[in-house]
């Protein structure tokens, strides 16, 4: 039986195939078109996804898309309607996509598929809560889902039992926990739906002053984790814009230009809205806890990607333990729609072990041959070493060692935002200037943001207040007192706030965040055998069990899918090797790039 899942015209498109309950291929379309955050019909996923068991649209048993369409219209239409006449300027935006496409999801998806069978439309965050429960180890659990809106939804939960989700509750739009954390996004001068992560990394740096404000004119929090928004300081039920004039007025400046200079403001703004967002996600788990009375809890949705919140959760939360989809937000709903299909819809039995999930690592996308990477390196007269894995992994181990930066090409591409050990780069994380290393001169990103540690499972709890598997980077635990090297300066002034980037605080400065803490990836041999064994390696011969591991891409570009992808990024940063399955690629060897090669490309900032 074989399922093919869609999420598709918001952003972040995906496709995923499932084959007899198994997940066999997932990816987003921005991988294959370059285009970050591609929010196309998935074309290049799904014939990626199709090819990865060598059949056609016409052999697949069930299409699922991941949101109802015309319940989504209808949302739309009535939010515009009672917003008129405000809001005619970005309904005109709207309406051709919809009037043209989305409103003829099935007839869309039959034209381009080519596919003439059974097709059905889960509800948005009944995907999500598929994409949360299903590939979880747990046979009982709750879950819930948040983000900024499906149809209506805006948050939900429920309970999962063996095949079955049944959502219990939810909130509805416009009342929305990822809509108000976008809002401050936007007014911090970063991109809506692909700078909330900035947001986050940069709350540390601020001081929680605004959160009085937040909660006393913003929102109307209850002890249940339910709320109510104040829509007259918001603008995204009919603007082009997600805040206005009176928001701006409360908090007695106006929206930071992207790219300008980060004050102190900035940063305490950021420290409060996201101390708020923690204080409502902990809310709704303890209320959901109480409800349910599970001992185990599933989580997905876009906010489900604020891992400083879900730390706060595994430590702080009723529930005993939790497991958060890995590719939380809408790509993940095109897997969540396709096990809704093998599960909900067609009643297949489920079984688990309490202890395994189903996500194998999320190493879910295009692998590439050892022949192919030869026929492009040969092909491109691309000059290379050719070695056998534990020379590799010993040689890796070295370069790491002695200060290099290296591009990290292997296996199954992640599905997700984050890169896990395939699709990475990796640096030493005892060095102080490889944090500033990376961001200026590597992923030419913003120098405030932090990196995140790849560990040994097994020995994670020797530098991280940590004692919880973490293998999909989406938990934040603080660096143990035993690791850290000096307590921070009190009362710094943002002015001189980025300075505390080069204060060494443990004795992995490059990982170690300006609050003690690190975004964290714990790898286990089962999951990535490679990358856990370069982890051994490095710690066996330099008494380190973590290295820095950040994804393959450059600032406004996608993670690199193919080799050559990755040759080109390697080509335009000052990354010094290159490693592609095999094969070890010397920066200083290289010539330059063909002039026909649009190596220089622009890339949208976000």
């Amino acid at each position: 039986m074989k399922i093919l899942g869609i999420s598709a015209y918001y952003h972040d498109s995906a496709a995923c195939l499932v084959v007899d309950g198994e997940l066999v291929a997932a990816a987003q379309e921005e991988r294959f078109t370059r285009k970050k955050h591609d929010a196309a019909f998935p074309k290049h996923a799904i014939n990626f996804c199709l090819s990865q068991h060598s059949i056609q649209a016409s052999d697949l048993d069930l299409v699922a898309f991941y949101e109802k369409p015309l319940i989504k219209f209808e949302r739309i239409l009535e939010t515009y309607l009672a917003y008129a006449p405000f809001g005619i300027r970005s309904f005109v935006k709207a309406m051709p996509l919809w009037l043209k496409k989305k409103l003829w999801m099935k007839d869309l998806m039959r034209s381009e598929l080519d596919y003439s069978g059974a097709i059905i439309f889960p509800e948005h965050h009944e995907s999500h809560a598929a994409s949360a429960f299903y590939p979880s180890p747990f046979n009982k659990s709750a879950f819930l889902t948040i983000d900024g809106v499906g149809e209506w939804t805006t948050s939900s939960f429920g309970i999962g039992e063996g095949n079955r989700i049944k959502l219990l509750a939810e909130l509805q739009f416009p009342h929305s926990l990822g809509l108000l954390y976008s809002a401050f996004t936007y007014y911090t001068g970063f991109k809506v739906n692909s700078g909330e992560y900035k947001l986050m990394g940069l709350a540390p740096f601020g001081q929680p002053r605004y959160v009085s404000q937040i909660f006393e004119e913003l929102l109307d929090l209850k002890e249940d984790g339910s709320f109510r928004l104040n829509l007259d300081y918001f603008s995204y039920c009919h603007g082009l814009r997600m805040i206005n004039r009176k928001f701006e007025k409360l908090f007695g400046q106006p929206p930071r230009k992207p790219e300008s200079r980060l004050t102190r403001f900035y940063m305490d703004i950021s420290r409060s809205i996201q101390v708020v967002t923690e204080d409502i996600i902990l809310r709704m788990s303890r209320h959901l806890h109480q409800v349910t009375g599970m001992q185990n809890l599933c989580l997905a949705g876009g906010v489900a990607l604020n891992c400083v919140a879900n730390g706060r959760i595994l430590r702080e939360s009723p529930f005993d333990d939790i497991w958060i989809q890995p590719a939380a937000g809408d790509a993940g709903g095109a897997l969540g729609a396709a096990l809704f299909g093998w599960y909900q819809y067609l009643d297949k039995a489920r079984k688990t072990d309490e202890a395994h999930d189903f996500q194998k690592a999320s190493l879910l996308g295009p692998e590439f041959k050892e022949t192919e990477i030869n026929e492009f390196l040969i092909k491109q007269q691309v000059p290379f070493v050719r070695l056998e894995y534990q020379a590799l992994i010993d040689r890796v181990a070295d370069l790491i060692a002695r200060g290099n930066v290296i591009g990290w090409f292997q296996g199954r591409m992640e599905f997700g935002p984050r890169a896990l050990g395939n699709r990475s780069i990796i640096g030493d994380a005892r060095s102080p200037e490889m944090q500033e290393k990376m961001n200026l001169k590597i992923k030419f990103r913003e120098s405030f943001r932090p990196f995140a540690p790849s560990v040994l499972a097994e020995k994670a709890d020797t530098i991280f207040d940590l004692n919880h598997s973490s293998p999909y980077m989406l938990l934040v635990a603080p660096v143990t007192e035993k690791a850290r090297i000096h307590e921070d300066a009190a009362g710094d002034e943002m002015l001189i706030g980025l300075d505390k980037l080069n204060q060494v605080r443990s004795i992995v400065p490059a990982i170690t965040h300006v609050d003690y803490s690190a975004r964290i990836q714990t790898v286990a041999q089962s999951d990535n055998p490679l990358f856990y064994c370069l982890l051994r390696a490095f710690d066996k011969k330099y008494s380190c069990p973590l290295i820095i591991n950040t994804s393959f891409n450059v600032r406004g570009e996608p993670i690199v899918c193919t080799p050559e992808d990755a040759y080109l990024c390697f080509m335009r940063t000052n990354m010094d090797f290159l490693v592609l399955g095999n094969y070890l690629i010397e920066k200083r060897a290289q010539k330059p790039l063909p002039k026909d090669i649009d190596w220089l490309r622009e890339f949208e900032l976000d």
